[in-house]
């Protein structure tokens, strides 16, 4: 039978590494050394994935913004446009 991390079992160890301290966690100083080490890996890479999703929404956010601007300012260059045509339509010709 396997263990918790895939690893075989020695028969007849009841699951418990060979070098435990007696107080029947079957884990050492070593191995909560080696756990918490890679718990602290895994947290440096979790806090560098957010800090990049957070400057990532914050350029998001950034160019929806400027997108919202571009589109208004067409939309006025079109409305004007569309009022000078009319007032050039309106005037008799010379």
């Amino acid at each position: 039978m396997a263990g918790p991390n895939g690893e075989p079992q020695a028969p007849g160890d009841g699951g418990r590494d060979s070098d435990s301290d007696g107080d029947g966690d079957g884990f050492g100083e070593e191995e909560y050394a080696s756990i918490n080490s890679m718990l602290d890996q895994i947290n440096s890479c979790l806090d560098h994935l957010e800090e990049k999703n957070d400057y990532l929404h914050a350029c998001l956010k950034e160019l929806l913004e400027s997108n919202r601007q571009t589109r208004l300012e067409f939309q006025r260059q079109s409305e004007q446009q569309e009022r000078e045509a009319d007032a050039q339509g309106a005037q008799p010709p010379t």
